[in-house]
């Protein structure tokens, strides 16, 4: 390698620094979500650091974080191959249009090796997982997306095909809410599931007085 190479490469291994929004609509159900539960204090400040770092991921370092309503604004740090991230996820995304799924899933998650913070290849790989009718790995991925850059037209529309998708299994799976990956998948979508029909005719167990006072 070249010293211009050389160059070249610790050019593109310095930190990059970007804004993350997190929108709290997009996290109802899930352990990210919370963070909005409770007003920011002293006390609980290291608490949702913590939340936000394990979301982000080990490589992704926290500068700030602004809370304001219904969502959170981050400013980060990461060391990324940007350039080549990009690259991959282009080719990716060209390997997807062109139907060769299996290998755009490889690059796509290369890419994100490369730059977790990657928008082209988070988006790319939601739009993938939901060709593949993988509806919470293509949510997980378009919301990465939405976060890491600006919204446009074909991301928000996925977006609703998703969520439209999984409104539908939700119906449909409440029909067995005693299921627990349907409990899950409720849960995933901001919903409380049900009770099973069993639990709910079930009569609450009665403690008497004197049972009371010796558990107390």
């Amino acid at each position: 390698m070249s010293k211009d190479d050389r160059s070249g490469w610790r050019v593109k291994q310095l930190k990059q620094r970007k804004r993350i929004v997190i929108l709290r609509d997009d996290h109802l159900g899930d352990p990210l979500g919370r963070i909005f539960l409770d007003t920011p204090t002293a006390e609980n400040e290291g608490a949702i650091l913590e939340c936000l770092r394990e979301y982000l991921g080990h490589r992704v370092r926290i500068v700030r974080a602004e809370f304001a309503y219904r969502r959170v604004e981050i400013d980060v740090e990461l060391q990324a191959l940007v350039e080549e991230a990009a690259r991959l996820a282009a080719a990716a995304d060209d390997l997807r249009i062109h139907g060769a799924r299996r290998n755009a899933v490889s690059l796509f998650h290369e890419a994100l090796q490369l730059d977790p913070l990657s928008r082209e290849a988070a988006k790319g790989l939601g739009l993938l997982m939901l060709e593949l009718d993988n509806l919470s790995g293509a949510l997980s991925m378009l919301k990465r997306a939405r976060e890491s850059g600006p919204d446009d037209a074909e991301l928000l529309f996925a977006l609703g095909r998703v969520c439209l998708k999984l409104e539908r299994k939700a119906s449909a799976f409440e029909l067995d809410p005693a299921h627990f990956g349907v409990r899950r998948v409720l849960t995933e979508l901001g919903r409380k599931p049900k009770p099973p029909l069993r639990s709910r005719l079930e009569r609450p167990q009665r403690v008497s007085p004197v049972q009371s006072n010796r558990q107390s």
